[in-house]
């Protein structure tokens, strides 16, 4: 038995301004696709980050990229975080840990994350 494939148009930046006014507090995050070991989701940010002292260590990969605005990821074990801009990605892989450092405050940062076993 396969998985049952629905044709679910989008567009990525739809409502970008919209969502990041709503949400100024915390990130907004929107599920595009999920399937078993499979997710991808978008995530806007602007001007969120980690909480101190509190790293991501995830049981899956994940693969993350910026498409609208600037970021910074720093990794447990690394002497410099990592600037991040448009079209700029990471492999990120599971149980390695990191922290969202910076988010640009004034305006929306797109990402699209890939999250996979």
């Amino acid at each position: 038995m396969g998985i049952s494939m629905t044709i679910q148009p989008g567009n990525l930046f739809a409502d970008v301004a919209d969502v990041s006014a709503a949400n100024i507090g915390e990130e907004a995050l929107s599920e595009i696709l999920a399937r078993p070991g499979l997710k991808i989701e978008r995530i806007i940010s602007q001007g969120q980050t980690s909480p101190p002292g509190f790293w991501y260590d995830q049981a899956w990969n994940e693969w993350v990229i910026v498409l609208k605005g600037r970021a910074t990821l720093q990794f447990e074990h690394e002497l410099a975080a990592r600037s991040l801009g448009v079209g700029d990605y990471v492999f990120i892989p599971a149980r390695k840990r990191h922290r969202v450092e910076w988010t640009e405050p004034q305006q929306p940062t797109v990402w699209l994350a890939v999250h996979f076993e």
